[in-house]
Order: C-alpha cells, then structure tokens, then sequence
C-alpha cells in the first residue's frame, strides 16, 4: 500500500517535472515578441512542388529585421530549418546545414535540394540567435522538389512586374498623426512579397521607395529619385532621413528591379505626420477664458 502511494507521488512529480520543461521550451528566451507577430514562406504553401535549386522568400508581420548582434525592440533575423524538427525554443538556433540563420537581415535565399520530398520551417531568432517569447515561427510545411522546374508566372501587361495578390506595404514607425524628430528612423512594414535590392529580376520581389510631400508618379515608369521621392535601392527595411519642421505627408511605393511600380501597383496610404525638435508635441498655451484657464496647442 505504502509503495503503491510513493510509486503514485514519483509519477506526478516527475510528470510535473516533464510538463513544466516543455512548457519552457514553449516559451521561448528572455526577449519578447509583439501581440500579432508572424513569420511565414511568400508564394510557399504545403504540398508544393519546388525545383532542385530555388529561391526561397520570407514573409514577417508586426516585427522588423535587423542584423544577428543589433540590439533593437521588436526586431530580429530569420532561421530556416529544413528536415528537422523544430528546435528548443528557450536556447540559441543550431547552426548547421538544417539550420540556416541569416544574421544579416537576409529576407530571401537561394537553396538547393536533392529530389523527392522535404520539410521547410522559418523561425524568428533575437540578436543571440534564441527564439523571442512568444516564439514567432511559421508552420513545418512539406514540399517536393523535382529536377524540372514549374514554368515561371507570366509578365504582367506593358512590362511591368505582378504583385502577387493581397501584397501590401505600411509603415511599422511612425504612425498616423505622429509627432517626429527632424531626423526620425522610418520602418518599411512588407507582406506577402520580398525584398531584392535594385537590379535583382526576381518574382515577387522589389524595393522601397518613400515619398515626401508628393503625389504617387506614374505607374508604368519608372520612380524620380530626388528629394521628395528617395529610393532605397539596397533592401532597406528602414532608413535614417531628414525633414523640415512641420508638417508632412509620407507614403510608401514599392517597385521593381528597375524602379517601376508593379502591377497592381504597391503603396500604402498616406499619413500624416508634425516634426518638432524635441520630437513630441509641442507644449500647450495656458490661456484664461472668462473665469477658466484653457490649455491650447502652439
């Protein structure tokens, strides 16, 4: 009886022992992910057939890329895992030839694999290469490459390179009636197509373009590159610029290897934004209204 007691004790304890380390693999490490966050294959699904040596792109929602090493809030690099079960979620990313990282911000890859059928899995790492809480990651899809690859998708009308349905791009800083520094770090948010910097013909792929104080161009040529339309011709998912004090209106275009808008074009609507010095809003006048002090902005 006494045995059959302290067997029963040892099952629950270790048990409870098992249940909590899973459910610290689960969580992930110490730094966290926004509400929302995803990571997923652009123009991937599960059961695709895929040539020996392909490009993969990676999609991510609510989150920005940044270098292995970059110390940046909500930020991070992608991992790609193929054949291979998800790894720990609480420790540094494996690295070897079933664990790509792309410390250098990497939005795509050029990947080879022998014919028959695959797993394919993305997972978001921080700065160390350890999966944020809650980990972003995307589903394990199968894929099966063959040695003849699918036909490519057809030109769209005039030249000019389709976007694949339901693209879109947004700004992720700042947002709608913000208030900014004169020299504010812009964030390009991205979905269901890449980033290819100026120059590389890859489907579904382009580059930002950020217009200031100016109306969108004509869509079949290709962008001006001047003050008020500034190009960032190398896959920047966020840059450093320069504005006036005041107020402005911003709007984000993107564009093919050689600067046109694809088609349907790709742009976010415009928001409107006030550049003060200190980057706040500015301080509000006491003024005396009859018997009361109101407060109004300058």
């Amino acid at each position: 009886m006494v045995q059959r007691i302290l067997r029963s004790i040892l099952v629950l304890f270790f048990g409870s022992l098992l249940l909590c380390n899973a459910a610290l693999s689960q969580t992930g490490g110490p730094t966290p992910s926004p509400s929302g966050a995803a990571v997923y294959f652009i123009g991937l699904k599960d059961g695709d057939t895929l040539p020996t040596k392909s490009t993969l792109h990676f999609g991510l929602r609510g989150m920005g890329v940044a270098p292995a090493g970059s110390d940046r809030a909500n930020s991070g690099h992608h991992h790609l895992i193929i054949d291979a079960p998800t790894p720990a979620l609480n420790t540094e990313i494996p690295n070897d030839f079933q664990h790509l990282h792309f410390g250098a911000g990497q939005t795509e890859t050029e990947i080879t694999l022998t014919p028959g059928e695959h797993t394919l899995q993305l997972l978001f790492g921080d700065k160390n290469h350890v999966p944020h809480s809650p980990p972003v990651m995307s589903e394990r899809i199968k894929v099966k490459v063959a040695d003849a690859a699918p036909p490519p998708a057809p030109a769209a009308a005039g030249g000019r390179k389709p976007s694949p349905k339901d693209a879109k791009v947004y700004f992720i800083y700042p947002t709608v009636g913000a208030y900014i520094s004169p020299n504010p770090v812009i964030r390009f948010g991205l979905l269901n197509m890449g980033v290819a910097p100026a120059g590389f013909d890859k489907p579904n792929t382009g580059h930002h373009h950020l217009l200031v104080d100016a109306e969108l161009p004509p869509m079949d040529q290709p962008i001006p590159n001047d003050f008020n339309h500034l190009h960032f011709g190398a896959g920047q998912t966020e840059a450093k610029i320069t504005l006036p004090l005041g107020p402005h209106k911003l709007r984000l275009l993107f564009a093919d290897s050689a600067h046109v808008p694809h088609d349907p074009p790709v742009y976010s609507d415009v928001i409107n934004v006030t550049v003060t010095e200190s980057g706040r809003p500015p301080p509000r006048k006491r003024v005396k209204h009859h018997r009361h002090w109101r407060y109004y902005r300058n």
